[in-house]
């Protein structure tokens, strides 16, 4: 069987690769608490031993791959990234370059210290640092080293890859005990009361939501009202009944069975059923104020929907919801209720105070004619960005490689990005141009997800395929000691950050100061556990903001490491 096997891969080595894919992610859902292997890693392992059958294939293919996983990347983080680097965020954008860097000394000490070659230290960087694109950047950047032999090239370019499945285990799990259980317990904090302080500072917050969960509870509804004689609504034009409400709109008037062409100057009369949509708080008195609540009639229709939209407008830009709230008057907004908002992807807690940056989605319901009204001070449709602008994805994959190109010197060391790191910073580059001109360079999210999630499976795939004829040669020379040294890597720059960040840069409140640990880390089964012991969405701001700089510094660490460290294999 396992003849049979090996024929058909060396046959066909990309049946191979979508077999170690598959078999990778299942491995990948892999869960033990509340630790997840993830498919990434699934199927570096799942690699690694397929690849022990000696398959070739093209090392091309897995060059095309990270390109564009490491520009879907950096497209998707360029808006918040560019935004980030304000003053009102300087502290937290502080805080994650201190986390790569203390990460990066920790990296090269280690290679010092156990004289470690330079794929090896670069594979203990992506692994206990938990940063797979370094696996990519570093490789890169061990190819095109002068005066080394192929055969040395791909000694570490396996231990790259075998350095990394050896310390991303620990990698993941660490940043999950130091935030949810180490530095609370040191600190004396209870991460959900915390975080419950901290939604009401805001006026707000709410619990995170498992995949497949919704809220039952919606914040605005549709309820239909009996008007009767002495009603506070009898004889009012619609417009003035909805800016004496303020958080809810008569949306349609039926007079004598028949629904009327209801605008803004319709005169509500007595004995008129109003179906009225608003805040659940607000109705629930609203009976006082039109008449008792009745049936909806079976021939009323009441269309509406909700939109996505981009908020790209300037005058809105920096602002919190509670001053545009109180910017826009009732004619504008009455009918249009906002009831989510994304960032990068990520839902924000609906708080009076939130700051609002350019390219956050904002959901909103309301009857078509509403939403165009407010859309136009708002932004455009997230539909408007349903097709790939593949002219300037082109332009952008071509200047990455440009860039790539380059070689530059830092203290004397000659340092090359690669592919991979231009690609990184061109999709910077473009997705900061898409937030702030939403006529260019789309990609809408499900096509760079796709990029993003596709482009580095199969991109580890490949390195695992290729690494395992020499991946247990390394793990018998190096695997105990690469171990220790990734939990050492993975452990001491948060501990380190930490209390860089609370006692120099001021970051006191406990749920930001977490928040900023795990975003500096770009540790994503951190941020999980965070939020699940938070209960509530309040850290994902500070996890934005410092997610979006990591894995812009982490990533070029890469090449960084293989520069600075110098021995070969």
């Amino acid at each position: 069987m396992l003849d049979v096997v090996d024929q058909l891969f060396k046959a066909a080595p990309l049946l191979a690769l979508f077999v170690t894919v598959s078999l990778g992610y299942t491995l990948g859902r892999l869960t033990i608490g509340q630790f997840v292997l993830g498919g990434v890693a699934g199927s570096l392992l799942m690699g690694v031993l397929i690849g022990q059958l000696d398959i070739d294939i093209d090392t091309s293919i897995k060059n095309i791959f990270f390109a564009l996983f490491i520009y879907a990347v950096g497209y998707q983080g360029g808006p918040q990234f560019f935004r980030s680097i304000n003053k009102r965020s300087l502290n937290q954008l502080v805080s994650a370059f201190v986390m790569c860097l203390v990460g990066l000394i920790c990296v090269l000490i280690s290679a010092w210290s156990f004289d470690l070659d330079r794929g090896t230290a670069a594979g203990l960087a992506a692994g206990g640092l938990t940063q797979s694109a370094i696996i990519g950047t570093a490789g890169d950047a061990v190819a095109k080293l002068a005066g080394v032999t192929a055969e040395q090239v791909k000694t570490m370019q396996t231990n790259i890859a075998v350095g990394y499945a050896v310390c991303y285990i620990f990698g993941n799990l660490g940043p999950i005990i130091v935030v949810t259980w180490f530095l609370p317990m040191v600190m004396k904090w209870d991460i959900r009361q915390e975080a419950l302080k901290l939604a009401k500072t805001m006026s707000g917050g709410k619990a995170e939501l498992e995949p497949g969960q919704f809220n039952a509870i919606r914040p605005v509804v549709t309820r239909v009202y009996q008007v009767t004689d002495g009603s506070k609504a009898v004889a009012k034009k619609v417009i003035d009944i909805d800016r004496e409400l303020t958080d809810a709109a008569v949306e349609s008037v039926m007079r004598d069975g028949t629904a009327l062409a209801t605008s803004d100057d319709t005169l509500v009369q007595a004995g008129d059923s109003v179906a009225v949509t608003g805040k659940v708080g607000l109705m629930v008195n609203a009976s006082d104020y039109f008449g008792p609540e009745t049936a909806a009639p079976d021939s009323l229709q009441l269309v509406e929907e909700q939109r996505e939209i981009i908020l790209t407008k300037k005058d809105l830009v920096g602002k919190t919801i509670g001053q545009i709230n109180d910017q826009l008057d009732i004619e504008t907004q009455h009918g249009v209720y906002l009831v989510a908002i994304k960032r990068m992807g990520r839902d924000l807690p609906m708080l009076s105070n939130l700051e609002l940056h350019k390219g956050d989605e904002l959901l909103f319901t309301g009857a078509a004619k509403d939403l165009d009204r407010v859309q136009a001070l708002i932004g455009y449709k997230i539909t408007a960005a349903a097709v790939t602008d593949f002219i300037f994805f082109g332009i952008g994959m071509a200047l990455g490689i440009l860039i790539g190109l380059f070689q530059f010197k830092i203290a004397g060391i000659p340092v090359t990005i690669g592919t991979g790191g231009g690609c990184l910073l061109s999709g910077l580059l473009f997705g900061w141009l898409r937030s702030t001109h939403p006529r260019f360079a789309a990609l809408p999210t499900g096509a760079s997800n796709f990029l993003r999630d596709f482009g580095l499976a199969v991109f580890v795939a490949i390195v695992g395929i290729s690494a395992g004829p020499q991946a247990v040669s390394t793990i018998q020379q190096y695997g105990l000691t690469l171990f220790f040294l990734g939990i050492g890597v993975t452990i001491i720059p948060q501990i380190v950050t930490f209390y860089f960040s609370y006692y120099v840069l001021r970051i006191r409140n406990p749920i930001e100061a977490l928040a900023c640990v795990v975003g500096g880390r770009s540790a994503n089964p951190g941020f999980a556990a965070l939020l699940a012991k938070a209960g509530n969405a309040t850290p994902v701001v500070s996890f934005t903001v410092t997610y979006a700089v990591a894995n812009v510094f982490l990533t070029i660490w890469g090449p960084l490491v293989v520069g600075i460290i110098t021995k070969n294999p």
